[in-house]
């Protein structure tokens, strides 16, 4: 193996495997202590993650020990099948000789898997806190730059002002319950986010996976039908986070903004949770949406947190 791809004096790397998944979030609740002042990982998302059916643990997966001390974890899937790879990369402040030995194998295995796609290039992605623990300069000088930032918003709940609205004329809200509503909810979130940025279309059996289905509550995802227009709108939302109930997508068709839609799901997950006894809720949102999403969430009282920028290498394969 080449020198670049031997870990530094002191260190040993190793694939990650389902059992060590309390162990990865140990490690990334640490993280976010120094990087967002709260533990925010949930150990359901870890082992989530570490069953991605587009990841191969044994090949894009990546545990970094010194002296049995777990300092950094790397995780690489391809949801694509093209050129475009993702990753996540966590290592501990004062670690750079090890992070970079992480950034080699992990550059080196995503060059790898867009080959194999026939892709002539590798375009990877990574999402990091704007102030992590990696140290950005040294992540610049290997080529990577920011490309999208993120928003994370949060809002405060009280059962005293958040209250289920009622619907606007002609709209219905349903959980889903069938499987007929699964699968609507599922080309509802493929059609409203076609034109964002990093959508990859994912079909209904991916898209299981990617919420792994099996634990998700399907009463915390709603459909609105509008009279005249069919169902037309879609929020998933989900309760595993300690710290918060969080909204992952919402969705409007374009036929049917403008009404007031969006903001009614809004005000609907704010109110359901806030009857569950929850106080705080979150969402991520692209600074760029052309939708006026950032807008609308800051309107209905949702506030920045932190910020996540997406990072971006182009290697030839």
């Amino acid at each position: 193996m080449a020198s670049s791809l031997t870990p530094p004096p002191g260190l040993t790397v190793r694939p990650a495997t389902l059992d060590d998944a309390a162990a990865v979030c140990a490690l990334l609740n640490e993280i976010d202590l120094l990087e967002i002042g709260r533990a925010d990982t949930d150990l359901s998302e870890v082992q989530a993650d570490l069953k991605h059916p587009e990841a191969d643990l044994e090949h894009d997966s990546w545990l970094m020990y010194d002296a049995g001390r777990l300092i950094a974890y790397g995780l690489l899937w391809d949801e694509s099948g093209g050129e475009r790879i993702d990753m996540d990369h966590y290592v501990l402040p004062g670690r750079l000789p090890g992070a970079l030995h992480l950034y080699d194998l992990m550059e080196a295995r995503a060059v790898q898997r867009a080959a194999a796609n026939g892709a002539a290039r590798a375009v990877i992605h990574l999402h990091l806190n704007t102030a992590p623990t990696m140290d950005l300069d040294a992540l610049r000088r290997r080529g990577w730059r920011t490309v999208r930032r993120y928003n994370v918003l949060t809002r405060a709940l009280s059962t005293a002002t958040d209250r289920r609205p009622a619907p606007p004329p002609g709209v219905t809200l349903r959980p889903c319950r069938t499987e007929t509503d699964r699968r609507c909810a599922h080309a509802l979130l493929q059609e409203t986010f076609a034109g964002h940025f990093d959508f990859q279309p994912r079909t209904y059996a991916q898209w299981l996976d990617d919420i792994d289905a099996d634990r998700a509550d399907w009463s915390l995802i709603w459909i609105a039908r509008v009279e005249g227009l069919g169902d037309a709108a879609v929020l998933r939302t989900h309760d595993a986070r300690a710290s918060m109930a969080w909204i992952a997508h919402l969705g409007v068709l374009e036929r049917a903004r403008g009404q007031g839609l969006g903001s009614h799901l809004l005000r609907h997950a704010f109110g359901h949770y806030a009857k569950l006894g929850r106080r705080l809720i979150g969402l991520g949102v692209d600074t760029d949406n052309s939708s006026g999403a950032l807008a609308l969430y800051e309107r209905r009282g949702m506030v920045l947190d932190f910020a996540v920028d997406t990072w971006e290498l182009v290697r030839p394969t």
